[in-house]
């Protein structure tokens, strides 16, 4: 096939690529149109791409023997807290810290901004801020509140990937969590659409914890088992059991809802999940870089960097999430980057009580969960899935992101399995540089992101970042 002059053209020459979960290591040359964003030819096994196109219109990217080539990674639950809490991220720093992780799509997280996104007027606020910031494609969550229920049909329309909901409080007072009977509400608005609800699955009720004996003290609020403590694991088993009950119903009903259960730590949850599943039950459900990486025991008092919600359990709990997302019952991993202000984080106090949960971390997944795989026989077309195909089959992208594969985005990260480096916090790109991977060494060095064929980070080249940003909104 022969192009027109007018189009330019990137090509990706990878001697060794993955070009999905599905795909072995390999050779590939990958050919994108840059006009369009689109791949437009793939050739493998040392295979050359046949498409002409005149040098004068071509870019060429050659990779190193240590270099791998994967699809963009999509993470699908971070928090850029833009308009309203810009100070604790936002669309251009939080976009440039994903794009510096290899990660090409981000999804926006309902909450934390203000307005938060729950009526299609706060959703064209949310649009408006994004607009000429994003470094990266950025998709975005719809929430679920009390009384909004009616809202919900028409954020469909706009764009929304899907809606959010808390069942325990939520930590800001713009977003209220619901209950039973407002989940439904938004359910019987859902009923079979292609849209996902997420929980977060905390609820309290049966699953408080345990009164205190007499002869128990009182934990100092700065101790890491306080704060544990405080957040149970029956608060999670509690919710996902309703969770599943109405997902459940609806589906035996003939109104099914694609349901979904966010950053899952609780690892006595997943029997249930299993059998739900198996049972067919329209679930999914992710967990989190830090709960497969970090364990409670290594917690030092005070280290109000580690709070999250729910938390970081003990190391037997790690151990049964990674079986569980090594047999399918947990469908893929996220970062839930949640950061404030230093100040939220009460490090002058070490007051977990008192301190905003949250892990920033949206740069540092991929190395994150690449090296704690690597020791339990993980394999790089695993990470491709549960970093790429699966969460951008879940925010209904798969048409377009997830894979290498003619016909879609030209998204790509290029990234070095076997090369180790330490998190500097002078690399940090988000905005808040306060984050418990300061300090760590990590297998999994990106060197550069490539969103529908334009680089938009490159770890060698001068100023890092595209002078000008580059992502869209996802709104198809």
């Amino acid at each position: 096939m022969t192009v027109s002059e007018q189009q330019r053209f990137l090509l990706v020459k990878a001697p060794n690529a993955i070009l999905s979960s599905q795909h072995t290591q390999a050779p590939a040359e990958v050919l994108i149109n840059q006009a369009t964003g689109k791949i437009v030819e793939i050739a493998l096994d040392n295979n050359k791409c046949t498409t002409v196109v005149s040098e004068d219109n071509l870019e060429t990217i050659q990779l190193d023997d240590d270099q791998l080539l994967m699809p963009g990674l999509v993470d699908a639950h971070v928090h850029l807290n833009e308009p309203g809490r810009t100070e604790w991220e936002g669309f251009e720093t939080g976009t440039k810290a994903a794009a510096a992780g290899g990660i090409s799509t981000v999804i926006d997280m309902p909450l934390n901004a203000i307005p938060p996104t729950t009526t299609v007027a706060n959703f064209d606020t949310k649009l408006d801020a994004a607009k000429n910031q994003c470094h990266v494609d950025v998709g975005f969550w719809g929430g679920v509140v009390p009384d909004n229920a009616n809202d919900l049909p028409a954020l469909m329309e706009k764009g929304v990937r899907g809606f959010k909901c808390f069942l325990i409080e939520s930590g800001v007072d713009e977003f209220p969590c619901v209950n039973e009977a407002e989940v439904r509400l938004a359910m019987d608005k859902m009923a079979n659409s292609d849209r996902v609800l997420l929980f977060h699955a905390e609820m309290e009720g049966c699953g408080k914890a345990e009164p205190k004996h007499e002869h128990e003290e009182e934990l100092d609020s700065r101790t890491y088992a306080s704060f544990l403590n405080s957040r149970p694991q029956s608060l999670e088993t509690n919710a996902i059991d309703m969770i599943i009950r109405l997902t459940q119903e609806y589906h035996e009903k003939g109104k099914s809802v694609n349901t979904h259960i966010v950053h899952l730590s609780a690892a006595s949850a997943v029997p249930a999940i299993k059998a739900a599943k198996a049972a067919g039950a329209p679930l999914t459900v992710e967990t989190c870089f830090h709960y497969l990486n970090f364990t409670s025991e290594a917690i030092e008092d005070g280290a109000t960097h580690y709070k999250c919600c729910p938390p970081i359990r003990e190391a037997s709990n790690r151990e049964k999430l990674w079986e569980a997302l090594l047999d399918g019952t947990i469908d893929y991993v996220v970062s839930d980057h949640s950061p404030c202000t230093a100040q939220l984080k009460k490090q002058d106090t070490g007051d977990f009580g008192q301190a905003w949960g949250g892990i920033a971390s949206v740069q540092f997944g991929l190395p994150v969960l690449w090296s704690e795989g690597r020791k339990r026989g993980v394999t790089l077309q695993q990470i491709a899935h549960w970093l790429s195909y699966a969460p951008a089959k879940r925010t209904n992208l798969n048409h377009k992101k997830g894979e290498i594969r003619v016909g879609h985005d030209g998204d790509l990260v290029i990234w070095r399995p076997e090369s180790t480096f330490e998190v500097n916090v002078n690399d940090v790109h988000f905005k808040n540089k306060l984050s418990p991977y300061i300090g760590e060494t990590f297998y999994g060095a990106v060197d550069r992101t490539i969103v529908r064929g334009s680089t938009v980070y490159s770890r060698k080249a001068p100023g890092l970042f595209a002078d000008v940003p580059f992502g869209r909104a996802l709104l198809e």
